[in-house]
């Protein structure tokens, strides 16, 4: 029997996250997805073995600075994408306004640690999500388009070919297919 899953990422992360850092015995507060602060002193051996703890499951503590502000892009990215009810407002302000710096600064280290345009982030992660949409629910192409902010169907179309090599209508019938099958087994 498959089982089709859909994942509050937020939601999943914070619990996974106050599951394994009581393990330690320390008080800590989630500040905002993919923040942690820690309210008391933790020895760098302890430190350690979070670090270690967290790397098994593809989690990464950074400590650089230009890093944890690329991580805060993504997460804030991410956050923007998945929301049920997505922002209406540009990523550009968005992405200013939560990360209190300018655009053109975010921009800027965003491809010179990543190699990629925030745009192009973006992208991906509507694609993605577009992917887990048509896998997951019953929703039509023009419910996704409007759910993503895209202006139509064509230009969710055009930029998931893009990314994927193929269009929306044949992901939904490759999807089709594979229940069909998996129905028959």
């Amino acid at each position: 029997m498959k089982a089709f899953l859909k994942f509050d990422f937020n939601t999943l992360t914070k619990k996974f996250l106050e599951e394994k850092l009581q393990e330690f015995d320390v008080k800590f507060n989630i500040i905002s997805f993919g923040e942690v602060e820690f309210l008391e002193h933790i020895s760098s051996e302890k430190l350690e073995e979070i670090t270690e703890l967290l790397n098994n499951y593809g989690v990464e503590v950074i400590e650089n600075q230009k890093s944890i502000l690329v991580q805060k892009i993504k997460d804030a990215i991410i956050e923007m994408v998945f929301q049920e009810n997505a922002p209406s407002v540009k990523s550009s302000v968005y992405l200013s306004e939560k990360l209190d710096h300018s655009y053109g600064y975010l921009s800027n280290l965003f491809s010179e640690v990543t190699y990629t345009s925030i745009e192009n982030f973006i992208i991906m992660q509507k694609i993605e999500y577009a992917k887990q949409l048509i896998v997951n629910n019953k929703l039509t192409l023009t419910e996704i388009a409007y759910q993503l902010n895209y202006s139509s169907v064509a230009h969710l179309s055009t930029q998931f070919k893009n990314t994927t090599g193929i269009t929306p209508s044949a992901f939904q019938r490759i999807i089709a297919k594979r229940r069909e099958i998996a129905n028959n087994k």
